[in-house]
């Protein structure tokens, strides 16, 4: 059995050798200008979507003993697994080991029953990777239970560095031929991770992940619809029914719906934290902004009626009632309910996920992409964005936000003096080319890598001047 050892056991792994395939290839943003280059928004040349390129020619497969297998059980929404597939094809070639096609959560809140292959082309993956890491749809039946083999089940140590991996984990496969990750969100750190490792995260999310056709064909027509009426902006409003009980935020609700979102809360054992207060955790910036509290930051930013905006969410808690401000401000809302076919989105009914996939798709085209939380999907979207080129992504600052927001609702600040404080407070906090921050000893509260890949978005092996006009994609 071979064993790596250390990272200098690591085969030198390959840049990234091309940028996002599935939308940098497919979609051209139009150009935007106005009040901080976002509040109008002007169509520039049309461009028509490119027909799809020839497949590449099949990369080699990689020579390499295997130490084992790696089966791995992804838990969590779409984006949160998304990064997680990322981060388990790393540590498969870190380790040489060869991973089974991940599976995925089916017990979380949304129960959505979709396998891998029903969301990502497993084929593609599969062979993308080839050159890097072993992977299988299904363990071979001789090492199945049959046969006396039992995975080794456990959980990984969240934000855990290469070294956890080769002197924690690399040792069990000499005991047990299959391990078996049961969590996989966040168990590699965001830093200190080596260039080769988190340039192939980045080759797994920007290039091997790539939707199912069925997923892609609806995703570009839906797309194609909204940009026929001009650019528009994607606006990821994070106030549906779990979000709200999860956090414990019920800033707008009435008595009785913050207690069914408490009660909600109490009936999934896996949300920890049950006693809440609601407006604590809003003071903090803690809680997704309401949609009426959006409709204001929106027209503070100088957006207007004449904008378009698509929302990229689930439904809506307190349905087309919260929705009302929003839509008196800005008339030309839509959602891809509004726009499509009732027989095109049958088949996606009750499948969150895949429903997750054609928001994804729609914000990463987006001319602008604004989130009002910053969850899974506003993260890696963002971070999807930053490697198209930077493309303007408006990273609501909550804190300030709800401070603001209070003082101009109690007739303390006029709306000249709101609307020039949030635009103020927003000037650098619009995807700009940037640093992670890190935390030292603080994992979970630096930046997140998948919202900031900077590795992979620029020239330089440290990354060390990266600055606004400086940074450029790997290639």
């Amino acid at each position: 059995m071979e064993v790596v050892r250390s990272e200098r056991d690591i085969d030198k792994l390959p840049q990234l050798q091309g940028q996002l395939v599935t939308v940098g290839e497919l979609w051209h943003p139009r150009l935007l200008t106005g009040v901080l280059g976002v509040g109008k928004m002007s169509v520039g040349v049309e461009e028509s979507l490119p027909s799809s390129p020839p497949p590449p020619l099949p990369v080699p497969s990689r020579n390499y003993t295997s130490n084992g297998f790696l089966k791995v059980s992804c838990n969590g929404g779409l984006n949160q697994m998304r990064s997680a597939i990322c981060d388990m094809v790393t540590i498969a070639r870190l380790l040489n080991l060869t991973l089974v096609v991940p599976e995925l959560d089916k017990t979380s809140f949304w129960a959505d029953p979709s396998n891998f292959e029903d969301i990502f082309d497993v084929r593609h993956f599969i062979d993308s990777l080839r050159d890097e890491v072993r992977i299988i749809k299904r363990l071979p039946k001789k090492f199945g239970p049959r046969y006396g083999f039992k995975p080794l089940i456990m959980p990984p140590v969240s934000w855990s560095n290469e070294k956890y991996y080769l002197q924690q984990i690399l040792p069990l496969f000499s005991q047990h031929k299959i391990i078996y990750f049961n969590k996989t969100d966040a168990r590699l750190a965001n830093n200190g991770i080596p260039l080769e490792l988190q340039r192939l995260r980045c080759r797994v999310n920007f290039q091997a992940l790539k939707f199912t056709p069925e997923i892609e064909a609806l995703g570009n027509k839906l797309i194609h619809i909204i940009q026929e009426k001009g650019p528009y902006l994607a606006l990821h409003l994070r106030y549906e029914m779990d979000m709200l009980a999860f956090s414990g935020c019920t800033h707008g609700c009435t008595e009785k719906e913050a207690e069914e979102l408490k009660q909600l809360r109490y009936a999934f054992p896996w949300w920890r934290e049950k006693e809440i207060v609601s407006e604590e955790r809003r003071s903090h910036g803690l809680c997704p902004l309401t949609p009426e509290e959006t409709a204001l930051i929106l027209q503070a930013l100088g957006f207007d009626k004449e904008n378009q905006i698509y929302i990229a969410s689930g439904e809506i808690y307190g349905s087309e009632r919260r929705l009302a401000s929003l839509r008196a401000a800005f008339p030309r809302i839509v959602k891809k309910e509004m726009l499509l076919d009732a027989k095109d989105l049958l088949l996606f009914q009750n499948h969150s996920s895949q429903m997750a996939a054609l928001d994804f798709m729609v914000s990463v085209a987006s001319n602008i992409f604004v989130p009002t939380y910053d969850g899974n999907m506003a993260r890696v979207v963002e971070g999807h964005r930053r490697y198209l080129g930077f493309k303007k992504t408006i990273q609501l600052d909550r804190k300030k936000l709800v401070k603001l927001l209070d003082l101009h609702q109690n007739g303390t600040l006029t709306w000249d003096e709101f609307s020039a404080a949030v635009q103020l407070a927003h000037e650098r906090r619009m995807g700009q080319p940037s640093r992670r921050t890190v935390i030292p000893d603080k994992p979970k509260e630096g930046d997140y890598f998948y919202a900031n890949p900077q590795e992979c978005l620029c020239e330089s092996i440290s990354c060390d001047d990266l600055s606004p006009g400086k940074a450029t994609p790997v290639e």
